[in-house]
């Protein structure tokens, strides 16, 4: 059975389908993980995305008559 550490604590955790919690050894470990992502801990490198302002009602989106 193939071993990996947990990208947080580095317990190792046995890598199977039916671990929920995987690659992280616990849900603690999940909480913390996603924790760093949504106050920018972690982040991927690189220049950030450039989300263009838009009318819906322009580019024949929704519209409510």
């Amino acid at each position: 059975m193939t071993k990996v550490p947990c990208p947080i604590c580095k317990t190792l955790v046995n890598w199977e389908k039916q671990t929920d919690t995987r690659p992280f050894c616990s849900q603690r470990c999940r909480l913390i993980d996603l924790g760093e992502w949504l106050n920018e801990s972690r982040r991927i490198p690189g220049e950030p995305a450039q989300i263009p302002d838009r009318n819906p009602h322009e580019d024949g989106g929704c519209s409510h008559d």
